[in-house]
């Protein structure tokens, strides 16, 4: 397999990046960028850490992703897993980057920077949804923002529901979890406990 190994074979492969590629970012909100994040309910947040890197979902009702001023965003750690991987990773390496998406949207929102934990009261307690408050808050320190073009969703067509696919012709959770642990988990038992497990534990 003939691989890429420089830098300089990459630029003469591609090129340079065109004026319009660049100009989009900055180390700041505007009106513009804050539209998108204020208007998207799903987040993918990327982390890195000693063991390696990890990327998870984030997603709850749009806007949740608070902008608390141009330079900083402020992102609630909701009930998971409890694997708290992306957590760890801030921890002990604070660069983080996230990919903002909108619902019928074709452009996404990505923000590059730096993220602590916070679990100061008075503002877990403003993130409460019914009642419940996150157990923590990432707050994030924008170091680049810009948008990237529909091209990926064009061709994917990610919001075509005639291209949804039935749930029906992939493994569902229960079935991928007893084929990893060898039945011992998961199962049809697992699948038909999580829809109200879910709704019991969504924050």
């Amino acid at each position: 397999m003939q691989m890429i190994d420089s830098i300089a074979q990459l630029e003469a492969l591609y090129g340079h990046p065109v004026e319009n590629a660049t100009a989009k970012e900055l180390d700041h909100l505007i009106p513009e960028y804050r539209a998108y994040i204020e208007a998207s309910p799903f987040v993918a947040l990327a982390t890195v850490g000693p063991e390696g890197l990890d990327c998870s979902p984030r997603g709850d009702g749009a806007g949740f992703v608070r902008i608390q001023d141009d330079k900083t965003l402020l992102l609630p750690d909701r009930m998971g897993n409890n694997r708290a991987d992306s957590l760890c990773n801030i921890i002990r390496d604070p660069r983080v980057a996230l990919l903002f998406l909108v619902p019928g949207i074709g452009s996404t929102l990505r923000v590059n920077g730096r993220a602590g934990l916070t679990i100061e009261p008075d503002l877990l307690q403003s993130f409460a949804v019914d009642g419940r408050a996150p157990r923590s808050i990432m707050v994030v320190q924008i170091e680049a923002v810009y948008f990237q073009c529909a091209r990926a969703l064009v061709r994917s067509r990610l919001w075509d529901p005639n291209l949804f696919v039935d749930p029906s012709a992939l493994p569902t959770a229960g079935q991928m979890l007893a084929a990893v642990s060898e039945n011992r988990l998961g199962g049809e038992a697992y699948d038909r406990a999580w829809p109200d497990r879910a709704k019991a534990s969504l924050w």
